[in-house]
């Protein structure tokens, strides 16, 4: 066992019995390569990683290949969902080298951690072309030795490289400008038209296999709608969202979402699942349930956040990361049937009521199979359509069969070999799914999904958060690594939701701390950004700041969103001011590429309508105000109090009466109350107003 055995990650615990002489990051392995003058290779990955696994079988666990390794470097593992800080600056550094990147990534490092070479996976052997793994181990062996000048000079050029690809938004902005004249309706038509450009009209989703789910593109575009009425924009996001559904990216046995679709059709998956995804999709299938109320939506999020309940989530009610693509060394061996496999769970009633042959047509179960021999279940058309008729109506006793029948594959699938289960609990990530059953738990009226999301946020709150302080990561009772932006900013926004969830004030004052501390060491005194890390972080070369939205929200959109929200919840016009200017300075390259720059093209948006101040107070203030909530009101901060609370300008001054009261107000000018929540509806309607006409 080498190092890593001492670890909590799974995926470095997975590489502890390698014969190479794994560290893991720290001030014991870089201070060897400093002693010992040797270059450092990092290898970095995650557990649900397929090719990381095909590279350690290959390479990493060949005793040749290790003796190599151990001889002449000093060999470094990082889980990239524990460090992506690490990931981050390294990862940019490959891309510059090579113009791709991609996981595992294996990066060779001077002494003193500059990158100087790397690339993703490297086969064993000379393949395409393509060097073996071990031709790179000793050519850059031998380079280091012989030609140490010229990777000197290389380090010095890729540093310099990170460095000035972080100088984002240090240039100066026209702030001059009315901000009626920074953030037109124009701009909004054409990110949409850009949006739009890359969308597939046929399959849904935007841009071509591998196909991600791309939810903050879908999520613009359905406020798009909202405000223009635009068909074309509700039609690309609910076709999205109904093919995936109905794709082998969904599990239709167990619920959740794998990770992305290797293909146009949403068929065959990478099969790992992972937290974040399951998050970010419920919560845009939420909103697409509150606009249409397609029981569809509904049923989706429900299975999926049963999912998480069952399969990721641990005792103290946190969240874990991940479930592994693959299974017994085969991808997708856990997910995938063969008709005989299927048979062998009728029994002998199902055969006589045809159910089993109904699951097979309705989920496209064929003897020559769908995908490489075997068969991802699917639909070809919607569930409804497949069993006749809507569930309430002519179609709902073969709905009903097909659930008991599917109840019974899912007993059946669980007796296999399980995929890998990455069992360590991270904090942005818990936050993404913390806000999925909140809001769930709003939209759909569900008690249980509260529960989850009260006793999830108590948990974040008690292992991860001191003061306004974070930690990233947690496993065995013991949180580690101080916390990144993405933890703060996504902690934020949750404690944002669990307010409009439960009333409590104390949850906004949370967020109040959490943000001061946040602004005070993750800010870039030079712009208008925030940095990925600490200010007191010390192992890294660069202090990256993330701008674009990548398969998770950035943080610096997330906080300009934040900032927005709570600048207005406790009258902070700084704040606010901030959140504007962020936007302003990525306005053009979320105008012209909006699914790179989802988030901040939504908050573009939003500063073109203008943002609804909504105050609810009175003995029911809580459960009167979710029945506004469960309507789709975007751009909008929301508070519910049953009595006037001073600490807080939407509530100050505002006497409820015996009758639960509506506030709708701008600029903390509101207009009288109603005690209705229906007329208030009607009010907010009446407010937002005609669709706006683009003006080129």
């Amino acid at each position: 066992m080498n190092l890593l055995s001492k670890e909590t990650s799974p995926y470095l615990l997975q590489h502890a019995h390698n014969p190479v002489d794994w560290y893991p990051w720290g001030e014991e392995a870089l201070a060897r390569a400093r002693a010992e003058d040797k270059p450092i290779l990092v290898s970095i990955g995650y557990s649900a990683c397929h090719w990381c696994h095909v590279m350690e079988r290959e390479s990493f666990e060949d005793e040749g290949t290790a003796a190599i390794m151990n001889q002449h470097f000093v060999n470094i593992k990082i889980d990239r969902e524990e460090r992506p800080d690490l990931d981050h600056i390294y990862m940019d550094a490959v891309q510059a080298m090579s113009g791709s990147g991609g996981w595992p990534l294996n990066v060779f490092l001077t002494p003193d951690a500059r990158p100087f070479y790397g690339g993703t996976y490297f086969p064993p052997i000379r393949l395409h072309n393509r060097a073996s793994w071990k031709e790179v181990l000793l050519s850059i062996s031998k380079a280091f030795k012989e030609q140490r000048d010229q990777i000197e000079e290389q380090a010095n050029q890729l540093t310099e490289h990170l460095h000035k690809a972080n100088s984002f938004g240090t240039n100066p902005i026209n702030f001059d400008i009315p901000k009626e004249e920074r953030f037109t309706p124009t701009q909004l038509e054409q990110a949409f038209v850009a949006a739009m450009g890359q969308a597939d009209r046929t399959w849904g989703g935007f841009g071509r296999a591998p196909k991600f789910p791309q939810t903050f593109t879908i999520h613009f575009i359905l406020n798009h709608y909202w405000f223009t009425g635009k068909t074309e924009a509700l039609d690309q996001a609910l076709l999205s969202l109904d093919k995936m559904i109905m794709g082998g990216i969904y599990d239709h046995i167990g619920g959740g979402f794998a990770r992305y679709s290797t293909d146009t059709e949403w068929l065959a998956p990478h099969f790992e699942k992972m937290l974040y995804d399951n998050a970010l999709l419920v919560m845009v299938l939420c909103e697409a349930y509150q606009i249409t109320g397609r029981e569809r939506y509904a049923r989706t999020v429900r299975e999926t956040l049963n999912f998480v309940q069952r399969e990721l989530m641990s005792e103290e009610f946190g969240f874990y990361s991940a479930l592994d693509a693959d299974s017994e060394g085969v991808e997708g061996k856990f997910y995938t049937w063969s008709l005989d496999q299927v048979r062998e769970v009728e029994s002998q009633e199902d055969r006589e009521s045809g159910v089993g042959e109904l699951f097979c047509r309705v989920y496209d179960i064929t003897p020559e199979g769908n995908w490489e021999h075997v068969n991802i279940p699917r639909l070809k058309v919607p569930l409804e359509e497949a069993v006749g008729g809507r569930r309430e109506a002519a179609g709902s006793d073969q709905f009903e069969k097909l659930e008991e029948f599917k109840a019974k594959l899912l007993a059946a699938r669980e007796k296999r070999v399980r995929p890998g289960l990455d069992d360590k609990i991270l904090l942005s990530w818990n936050a993404l799914m913390n806000q999925a059953f909140a809001r769930a738990a709003i939209v759909l009226d569900d008690e249980g999904f509260r529960q989850t999301a009260v006793r999830n946020m108590e948990f974040m709150l008690r292992s991860f958060v001191d003061g306004g302080r974070t930690k990233h990561t947690y496993k065995n009772g013991m949180a580690k690594v101080d916390g990144f932006l993405e933890d703060q900013a996504y902690l934020l926004t949750s404690l944002i939701t669990m307010h409009e969830l439960t009333g409590e004030a104390g949850y906004l004052m949370k967020a109040k701390v959490l943000l001061e501390e946040t602004i005070d060491h993750y800010s870039d005194e030079d712009s208008l950004f925030f940095y990925f890390t600490r200010d007191d972080q010390e192992d890294i070369i660069v202090r990256k700041k993330e701008i674009y939205d990548g398969a998770t929200p950035s943080g610096n959109s997330i906080m300009a969103n934040v900032l927005l929200r709570l600048g207005i919840l406790f009258e902070q016009p700084g704040w606010q001011e901030r959140a504007v200017k962020m936007v302003d300075g990525v306005s053009q390259m979320a105008t012209r590429y909006p699914t790179s720059f989802g988030i901040w093209a939504d908050l573009l948006q939003e500063l073109v309508h203008g943002t609804l101040e909504i105050a609810v107070l009175g003995e029911g203030a809580v459960e009167d105000g979710r029945k506004v909530l469960r309507s789709f009101v975007p751009y909008r901060v929301y508070q519910s109090s049953v009595k006037s609370n001073d600490e807080f300008p939407l509530l100050r001054g505002k006497i409820p009466g015996s009758q639960t009261s509506f506030f709708l107000c701008k600029n903390y000018s509101c207009k009288k109350p109603v005690y209705d929540s229906t007329a208030f509806l009607q009010l907010i309607e009446k407010e937002i107003g005609t669709n706006y006409v683009i003006t080129q």
